[in-house]
């Protein structure tokens, strides 16, 4: 290893994830719904908030569109 590197000649890479950067926000779910995502969660392995961005990005991937009957 070199006792000093030069900065200027280090090839810095730009992440491709910066503009994937995930933002906090606050969201008011119903209990049923959290309930549903957190029993997913201990089957799956994976955290239940990591669960619903899942699901909430492949809506957006696909474009999938809201549908609603009202009963």
């Amino acid at each position: 290893m070199l006792e000093e590197y030069d900065i200027d000649k280090l090839n810095p890479r730009h992440n491709p994830y910066a503009k994937e950067l995930k933002k906090q926000i606050t969201i008011k779910i119903s209990p049923t719904v959290i309930d549903y995502f957190k029993n997913e969660a201990v089957e799956t392995g994976i955290p239940y908030q990591t669960l619903i961005n899942l699901y909430l990005t492949d809506c957006v991937k696909t474009k999938k569109k809201l549908t609603m009957n009202w009963s």
